[in-house]
């Protein structure tokens, strides 16, 4: 009996480690993002999606709509501490980790793989042509 209740703590603290992910730093950014500029040409349509500058590993930006643009940390929520946990665009309307092989919708949420944590979303403001992200 005295066994069993002495490896309880052992086992909780088990499973809180499975659950444990390295957490993504945060970093202090203001990017400016020119939707009439050629290298944007993807977030004239809806889905479409583009890399930019900021964030820890980059940024991934998605057009939902005419009004309304999401962005996400390129790094996957999944062992972000590993130098490969880098999301990627794919051309199946997606977003990958081709690393760990996480998936992830383009609202950032875990769709396939390993990561159980959605892709960290920053703020967006839009004015006219230009979109700003900030953290």
């Amino acid at each position: 009996m005295a066994l069993a209740v002495a490896s309880l703590p052992l086992l909780a603290s088990c499973a809180g480690n499975s659950e444990a992910q390295p957490q993504i730093p945060l970093t202090a950014f203001n990017e400016v993002l020119y939707l009439t500029d050629q290298q944007n040409s993807a977030l004239r349509f809806d889905n479409g999606a583009v890399y930019h500058a900021g964030g820890v590993r980059g940024l991934i930006v998605v057009r939902q709509n005419a009004s309304t643009y999401l962005a996400f940390e390129r790094t996957c929520t999944y062992n972000s501490a590993d130098t490969c946990a880098r999301v990627k665009i794919s051309p199946f309307v997606q977003l990958f980790d081709p690393c760990c092989k996480s998936q992830f919708n383009f609202q950032g949420q875990v769709q396939g793989g390993p990561a159980n944590i959605a892709l960290r979303r920053y703020q967006t403001s839009l004015s006219g042509n230009v979109l700003t992200i900030t953290n």
